[in-house]
């Protein structure tokens, strides 16, 4: 039994439920829109239920943002003093200042909290995919999915390259779309919502090639994975985009392009 298995569960059954209410209002079980509209359903449920974390992280990004002036003047201050006496006055100083700001010392724990979820979500999509039953998802309803076809194109089929020219054509633009949601995001509404003064010239490398990365890392996974997964990432992009422009519109973080911006 692995530890994402309640996770896998869980999601398994907003997925399988997803399905059968569409089937119910009349929608085709086994079309592929239907799988399409069930897999957003799991999308925006699981994106929901996640806003507590996001809304702590924004809150953290400000407080960190915040202490990072007087953090800086700080590290300046005590520069050229290593001996251990200083080291310890740093120390204390840094955790004052973080305590005055609101910095948690546990501020990365809700990034580490959402990575089960993402990581059940994306094996069940590709387990059901490869004709898997998982918990509430029946051998019936993994039939259903991989009988499922999007412009004639199964929904549980991988790669780019298969039958004919609709195939790379439908499979291309899912993953080129999920690709662009990405590099959007990143470059126009993440990025100038990120306060990187102060910060190491490897981090601001960094976060200049996220854009990039985010979007190339898709369209290699683009050709590997099922179309079901593909479709998943478009719906989550769609999502993160819609998300960080409200982020980045009512709650820029200090000392952000996007805080000067909204001035």
């Amino acid at each position: 039994m692995s530890l994402l298995d309640p996770f896998s569960y869980a999601l398994a059954a907003v997925l399988a439920a997803a399905q059968v209410g569409l089937t119910s209002l009349g929608a085709d079980p086994i079309a592929g829109i239907s799988w399409l509209l069930a897999i957003a359903a799991v999308v925006a449920a699981v994106r929901i239920a996640l806003l507590p974390l996001v809304v702590h992280g924004v809150r953290l990004a400000h407080a960190s943002a915040r202490a990072q002036p007087h953090l800086q003047n700080l590290t300046n201050r005590y520069e050229n003093r290593k001996d251990p006496e200083s080291m310890r006055q740093l120390l204390e100083e840094r955790r004052r200042i973080s305590a005055e700001h609101g910095v948690s010392r546990l501020g990365c724990l809700p990034m580490l909290l959402q990575l089960p979820i993402w990581l059940s979500l994306y094996h069940l999509l590709a387990d059901v995919a490869g004709g898997a039953a998982v918990g509430a998802m029946t051998p019936e309803l993994v039939a259903s999915l991989g009988a499922a076809t999007l412009l004639g194109v199964p929904l549980a089929e991988r790669g780019y390259l298969g039958a004919g020219a609709t195939h790379f054509v439908v499979v291309a633009g899912m993953a080129l779309t999920a690709a662009a949601l990405a590099y959007l995001t990143q470059r126009y509404l993440v990025a100038p919502n990120t306060s990187i003064d102060g910060q190491p010239e490897v981090v601001t490398r960094i976060q200049h090639l996220m854009p990039a990365l985010s979007a190339l890392g898709l369209i290699v996974a683009g050709g590997v994975v099922p179309l079901a997964l593909l479709s998943y990432w478009v719906c989550n992009s769609a999502w993160t985009m819609g998300q960080s422009a409200v982020i980045s519109r009512c709650f820029p973080t200090p000392g952000s392009p996007a805080a000067t911006r909204a001035r």
